[in-house]
């Protein structure tokens, strides 16, 4: 090795033929008495990578082994070449980014999340005006549903003192299950594997809201059946709103956008959207 210039020296490997034998640090190299034999000093089940294999768990795999390179080998343990030190380090270090990163509801890297916090005024209005000129537009048509149902508006006033109610709670329990999501989604956790119970939490919350809200209704504003359609409101609007919680960030996350920009935004707009749409609708059809 005297008088050889090599990119990376931290690390010998040794082949039989064109299979990879094992691998040598130059401390134990250089500490090993002369004569010794190189299958004495070896590491004979060096960490390796081969195929498609994930780059974060083979790296850690080398530091398992206490080996400051990473062997490559082809499906039938020929020897490919070595990844140096420096390498390693490199790949823990966009690792760690990215791992920020999904912590932080991001799902590319941390630059995104350190860019959008200092970034200028202009950038900051193209990132979220759109969104907000969406729920602009969702505002108008909540207006138009309002107004699709002035008659039984006007003729039973009482209608309209819980709309706030039946939209600020459908929109609580989605911003709880969309929250949910997206940390799930930062740690790679899939939507499939909690789509099932947190329906079912969504639809147990707005029974257990419903019931309690008609008893206290009732009490306090004497209606029978205006009581009976918040109840039955409260219970489809909660419900729905978990499954459009779950919904909008998966899709995003599907076309590559951040949901932690978008989803929010647009899932307030259409489960609002909805509540009112269900709670005019069943007042519709249960007040008489």
């Amino acid at each position: 090795m005297r008088g050889s210039r090599f990119a990376s020296a931290a690390v010998i490997a040794v082949c039989d033929g064109t299979r990879l034998a094992g691998l040598i640090t130059i401390e134990n190299l250089l500490a090993a008495p002369t004569g010794t034999a190189v299958g004495a000093v070896m590491d004979p089940d060096p960490p390796t990578i081969a195929g498609h294999q994930d780059q974060e768990a083979a790296v850690w795999e080398a530091l398992r082994h206490e080996e400051p390179g990473l062997a490559v080998v082809d499906a039938e343990g020929r020897w490919l070449g070595l990844i140096p030190p420096r390498r390693l380090l490199t790949v823990l270090l966009q690792e760690h980014d990215e791992d920020v990163a999904r912590v932080s509801g991001y799902l590319k890297s941390a630059t995104g999340a350190r860019t959008a916090t200092v970034e200028p005024i202009g950038r900051r209005l193209w990132h979220r005006l759109p969104w907000l000129l969406v729920g602009l537009v969702g505002a108008m048509l909540a207006a138009g549903v309002v107004d699709i149902f002035h008659g039984e508006l006007e003729r039973e006033v009482l209608i309209a003192f819980f709309i706030p109610g039946v939209v600020y709670l459908a929109d609580a329990v989605g911003t709880q299950t969309e929250a949910l999501v997206i940390r799930g989604l930062a740690v790679g956790v899939g939507v499939r594997r909690i789509v099932y119970r947190e329906s079912v939490t969504g639809l147990l919350i707005g029974l257990l809201i419903a019931v309690v809200s008609y008893p206290l209704t009732l009490t306090f504003w004497g209606a029978p059946d205006v009581s009976l359609a918040v109840a039955i409101s409260l219970l489809a609007a909660c419900s729905v709103a978990a499954v459009v919680a779950m919904g909008l960030p998966w899709t995003m996350s599907k076309l590559k956008i951040d949901p932690a920009f978008g989803s929010g935004p647009l899932a307030t707009v259409v489960q609002d959207l909805l509540s009112i749409l269900i709670y005019l609708g069943v007042t519709a059809l249960v007040v008489t």
